[in-house]
């Protein structure tokens, strides 16, 4: 498959996850879920798992794997359905109901795909570390990928964490952070304004690129470049991107979708779908 064939497959695969998405979403009922950060990291993941990394899905333990793990495990919808894209998972309609292994946070399955546990926020980049490292003390090809949500860097661990990868010069391990610019309680800069993530990740010793996180083409070919140290990718994005009453809007950080709701967000996705296919 040529490069401009891969591009397509991820742009078809994000419209399918953003439906799976929703689905999950919905049938979640009142209790809602996290879609809009879910949302925001779509083409991060659609990139991730079907144009980068080393993955095996009929052997999700093979030793040379590469390794995602999800530091803003609230959108763990968006790791649901890239898994299921990658053909690790089938059913996605298990999604918080009991006796469930699709939790609202992902829980460590390595039969599922599932790398790490995670949830309470700034923990991940330091197991992502602790992961690369041991990987190049076993001199093992495989490379560790962290996805941090931007109001996540308000965490003191997520920094700690950065220095130690580049003290290690970590050139097996990428960040991206997903810089959607809204988090919790609203817009990151009224929270703890964040000034230059580009910055503050070079000024930690890592190679930092920014990049339009919703552009496959952009995202691909900045995972793609060479390098001699641990890399941040600071990929601008937009919450609850593909849903029109979604994006940019903070309640959408958790809640759930009325019928009316439902429809509409799949009936964009269709209108997205016949767009790529110009047709």
């Amino acid at each position: 498959m040529d490069e401009k064939e891969l591009m397509l497959q991820c742009k078809k695969a994000s419209i399918k996850m953003r439906k799976d998405i929703i689905e999950m979403t919905y049938s979640a009922g009142p209790a809602g879920a996290h879609a809009g950060g879910a949302m925001s990291m779509v083409e991060i993941m659609a990139v991730l798992y079907l144009a980068v990394m080393k993955y095996d899905p009929d052997n999700t333990r093979w030793p040379e794997r590469d390794r995602f793990i999800l530091s803003k495990g609230h959108g763990v919808m968006a790791l649901y359905a890239a898994l299921k894209q990658k053909g690790v998972l089938n059913d996605l309609t298990a999604f918080k109901k009991n006796n469930t292994d699709l939790y609202a946070h992902p829980s460590l399955n390595m039969d599922l795909g599932i790398e790490s546990s995670s949830g309470s926020l700034g923990m991940g980049l330091s197991f992502g570390v602790g992961q690369a490292l041991a990987l190049k003390k076993k001199r093992s090809p495989a490379h560790v990928y962290v996805v941090l949500g931007d109001g996540e860097c308000d965490e003191g661990s997520v920094w700690e964490a950065a220095m130690s990868a580049s003290h290690y010069a970590l050139d097996n391990l990428t960040a991206v952070i997903d810089r959607n610019h809204l988090q919790y309680d609203g817009q990151t800069d009224d929270i703890m304004a964040l000034g230059s993530l580009e910055k503050k990740w070079e000024a930690f010793g890592w190679e930092t690129y920014s990049v339009d996180g919703h552009s496959v083409e952009k995202l691909y070919k900045t995972f793609k470049l060479p390098g001699d140290g641990p890399k941040a990718i600071i990929a601008d994005t937009v919450k609850g991107k593909g849903v029109s009453f979604m994006e940019n809007n903070a309640a959408w950080h958790n809640s759930n979708l009325s019928a009316r709701n439902y429809e509409k967000a799949m009936q964009e996705q269709e209108e997205a779908y016949h767009g790529l296919l110009g047709c």
